[in-house]
């Protein structure tokens, strides 16, 4: 069972997963959290979770407890490999300071700074052939910001900072020569892992330092028609917001060559545009110069509903501007618009696209709607297209899903799944739900073509609600996730 077109290897008969998410609250400032997943083999996820497999394939296996203050928070973590068949960032332990963003003295000038200490080990699967390494890191970034408002309508924001990492351990790369990608949109600094076979030699400790400046802006304007009234698009009055906005990221590396830093918080593919401000941009071990200008717009439409008001429309666009950009060697950035529209509260459409309008680039269009035409039914459709990215697959899937709440007790729910390049109908899910008062159950099908082999499957879940706090509603379909 589970077979696809892609020979795998060592799956036993006997397949589960254990998992353990938790947690504890000590005092009113003092918890513990415990993300823990233990898998069979390396295809359960894919197999019998495609919903949380699409968001997390390699489920974390995690425990923190921290320390929450209004002006700090420091927590201890400790991250461990617990499936010798994925690749493991351990930290063993991990300590992070965050100082959280306030103002100096009671003055105008505000601070924010986070500081850490940990003992990393990338840990790649067994058998795989790779080379394990690991180091000591201690990092501490320190960053001032001035926030104004001038001729009482312009936001500006500049800002200030400093970070020092130093690491017990890097690269040792000699007289290698490295040839940088032809593809622009590949960073040049990205080593293959090494290998037993081909093993990296090692060099001694290195200290780091980054200096980062820049400033955002942005002000608004808006105009209100009060006489626009429509029951049917549920309009209230309609005001029109525009805020223009603009960032500009300057970074100044210092040290040892980025290409000899051992990556653990490091650069992982992407079709989004990165964070260009610390402490936002988290992969601090990618760290290279880049002087970067985000510009954009964003426009809302509002009315009032209930005696609050709502957003009815949104439309953000922006780009990059790439004076030296080393995650992306184009002049620009691709061309983003992002349209959230909610004309009642029962219809919803959002469409997150960007397009390489000025540059060489990719294209991605992400479309979802939703619909509840009845109070007990609920409809969504929705397509994900991908073209020309260098890291993944092009992709033109369709979704298509359904939830009916028949009564107090049961409902059914379908989901169907089409990828349009390869003409493939990949899945088909049919489900019937019962609420057992303090659980959720569920039994269905599954029809999955895994482009070569057609599988069928038999789900039955059982899902815990007896959290007083947290309440489930069966009026909704238990398995969306919300997209």
């Amino acid at each position: 069972m589970n077979e696809t077109a892609v020979p795998r290897k060592d799956v036993p008969t006997g397949r589960y997963r254990l998992s353990l998410e938790d947690r504890t609250n000590f005092t009113d400032d003092i918890y513990a959290i415990a993300n823990l997943t233990k898998l069979s083999d390396p295809f359960v996820m894919q197999d019998f979770y495609q919903g949380e497999f699409r968001i997390d394939p390699v489920p974390d296996n995690v425990v923190a407890l921290t320390k929450a203050n209004p002006f700090f928070t420091i927590t201890g973590i400790e991250r461990f490999q617990a499936n010798e068949f994925f690749s493991t960032t351990e930290r063993s332990p991990e300590v992070v300071l965050d100082i959280k963003r306030h103002a100096l003295f009671g003055g105008p000038i505000f601070y924010e700074g986070e500081s850490g200490f940990a003992d990393l080990r990338l840990q790649f699967p067994h058998d795989s052939g790779f080379e394990n390494y690991g180091t000591t890191r201690l990092d501490t970034f320190h960053q001032l910001t001035y926030p104004n408002t001038y001729f009482g309508w312009l936001s500006v924001v500049p800002r200030v900072g400093f970070r020092g990492t130093y690491y017990g351990k890097t690269w040792d790369l000699g007289s290698t020569t490295f040839v940088p990608p032809s593809n622009p949109l590949v960073p040049d600094f990205i080593l293959p892992p090494p290998t037993l076979a081909n093993p990296v030699q090692f060099d001694g400790d290195t200290f780091r330092t980054v200096f980062n400046t820049g400033a955002e802006a942005s002000f608004k304007i808006s105009r209100t028609w009060e006489n626009v009234q429509s029951r049917a698009f549920g309009l209230d009055g309609l005001m029109h917001v525009i805020q223009p906005f603009t960032n500009f990221s300057y970074v100044d590396e210092n040290g040892a060559n980025p290409t000899a830093i051992l990556g653990f918080d490091r650069y992982q593919p992407s079709t989004q545009l990165r964070a260009i401000d610390f402490p936002q941009f988290t992969t601090i071990d990618s760290i290279d110069n880049w002087t970067v200008w985000r510009v954009g717009v964003r426009n809302r439409l509002e009315t009032r509903r209930d005696d609050r008001t709502m957003t009815w429309f949104e439309l953000d666009t922006f780009f990059d501007v790439n004076f030296d950009n080393p995650y992306n060697r184009t002049d620009y950035s691709n061309f983003f618009n992002n349209i959230r529209f909610t004309p009642l509260p029962w219809v919803s459409l959002s469409v997150n696209s960007q397009v390489p309008a000025f540059s060489k680039g990719f294209t991605e269009v992400n479309t979802i709607a939703s619909v509840q035409p009845l109070a007990n039914l609920q409809l969504s459709v929705g397509h994900r297209y991908l073209n020309d990215n260098p890291f993944f697959l092009n992709s033109s899937l369709f979704l298509v899903g359904g939830y009916y709440r028949i009564d107090d007790n049961w409902g059914i729910g379908a989901q169907e799944q089409y990828e349009a390049i390869t003409s493939t109908l990949e899945e088909q899910r049919y489900s019937i739900y019962r609420d057992l008062s303090s659980w959720v159950a569920s039994f269905g099908g599954v029809i999955r073509d895994n482009k070569g082999v057609k599988e069928y499957g038999i789900l039955f879940t059982v899902t815990l609600k007896a959290f007083p706090k947290f309440g489930f509603d069966l009026n909704f379909d238990p398995t969306s996730s919300g997209e």
